[in-house]
């Protein structure tokens, strides 16, 4: 039985979801554009669906935009707010976002935008000063993720927000690892885009959604029909729609139950730290996701853990999936400034509402052997090794 500690890449469909969806897979497939009954019954559905999305996010249904996915919804949002003020050229972001943001500012930086990285600390957290500090009058955009998808290190979006909006900037928020794990209510925020995606709360791939505070001057990014009320073109996933409208009822639902998979990734963290001599939680004592710990294993590499952990059918993460075919350091890790024996061993454990008691004891069990292996054929195990002295100079170069 395979041991799913990898939610923070995906997460598994719920059956309530996949039940809900199915029928638009076979009767129900009319094209919710047309104008006869058995293509307005879809219509309906969807329009449903952005009803449920909207109430798991405080918002209003006319603010949600319906998407392929997150990467997608960031490029959109970060489009529109520079297209708002075409006469602003100064992005505000941070080193920890996900590609998908950080891509597309390196782009736009050759296209002479120019964008400001923020700094985080040892903990992975931001300083606030350092915000406004970065704040020009120039400023078009603010752009941060809510929660990071590596540590589940929180950040203090009103605060960044109401920086933002001094200096009269749009600010869009990734959401994709916070909506369903955190309360969010948009009617009471200085969030005017926020990010969505459907496989990160028990949808399938393939969906998202974008917010849109309502009054904004929004410019589409997909040209074509008249879809999402002329803001995304193109023909609806049907399907997809429909799944992230029960998967964010359910969310909804399971809010309040977080604190269970608060207590169990504690109960790993715990443990681990107990039984296993030099590690520590990378993004600790500062407030994270429920679910997420990213925990450094001193003296071994990150790769030799997860091939190991795999043969015991347990699925975990070094990083983010969307960098996992590199070998660089993360570099989320790399911006914390944590030391080189830290940064290669350090291993992402993420829960979701399906995980077990009995599935965190079985990482507890096999960790400290797998530990306590690696470490026996190491060719560095102690933090004044020379050539890791030199690993050192050369990465904080």
């Amino acid at each position: 039985m395979v041991i799913y500690l990898d939610n923070n890449a995906t997460t598994r469909v719920d059956p309530d979801v996949l039940d809900a969806m199915l029928p638009y897979l076979s009767d129900l497939y009319g094209n919710p554009s047309s104008m006869h009954s058995f293509g307005g019954q879809v219509g309906a559905a969807i329009q449903d669906a952005r009803v449920r999305v909207a109430e798991l996010l405080g918002a209003e249904d006319t603010e949600i935009i319906f998407t392929s996915c997150g990467s997608e919804g960031n490029n959109t949002a970060i489009h529109a707010a520079l297209a708002a003020q075409p006469e602003k050229r100064h992005i505000v972001t941070t080193a920890v976002e996900h590609p998908a943001i950080l891509n597309v500012c390196k782009h736009l930086e050759k296209k002479g935008y120019t964008v400001t990285y923020l700094s985080v600390d040892r903990r992975g957290q931001l300083d606030l000063m350092e915000v406004e500090a970065a704040m020009t009058g120039g400023t078009a955009l603010v752009t941060t993720m809510y929660a990071n998808n590596e540590t589940g290190v929180i950040f203090p979006i009103e605060q960044i927000g109401a920086i933002a909006k001094e200096c009269g900037a749009t600010f869009h928020v990734d959401a994709v690892q916070a909506v369903g794990k955190l309360p969010i209510d948009l009617k009471n925020s200085t969030i005017d885009l926020l990010t969505l995606s459907g496989h990160k709360l028990h949808a399938p791939k393939g969906v998202g959604a974008l917010y849109v505070r309502r009054g904004f001057r929004f410019r589409p990014f997909l040209l074509g029909g008249h879809q999402e009320r002329g803001r995304r073109a193109g023909t609806h996933n049907v399907p997809g729609i429909i799944a992230l409208g029960k998967a964010a009822a359910v969310a909804r639902e399971h809010l309040a139950a977080v604190e269970r998979e608060r207590q169990l990734r504690d109960q790993l963290e715990t443990q681990l730290l107990e039984l296993i001599p030099d590690c520590e939680v990378n993004g600790g004592g500062t407030p994270r996701l429920p679910n997420t710990t990213n925990i450094g294993f001193k003296y071994i590499e990150g790769e030799a853990i997860l091939f190991m952990l795999n043969q015991h059918s347990i699925c975990a993460s070094s990083g983010s999936a969307c960098t996992s075919g590199s070998l660089d350091p993360s570099h989320v890790l790399t911006a914390m400034g944590l030391p080189y024996t830290i940064l290669h061993g350090s291993i992402r454990f993420s829960l979701s509402r399906f995980t077990t008691a009995e599935d965190i004891q079985q990482v507890v069990n096999v960790m400290p052997g797998i530990v306590e292996k690696l470490r026996a054929i190491s060719p560095f195990n102690n933090d004044e090794a020379d050539w890791l002295q030199g690993r050192d100079l050369v990465h904080s170069a």
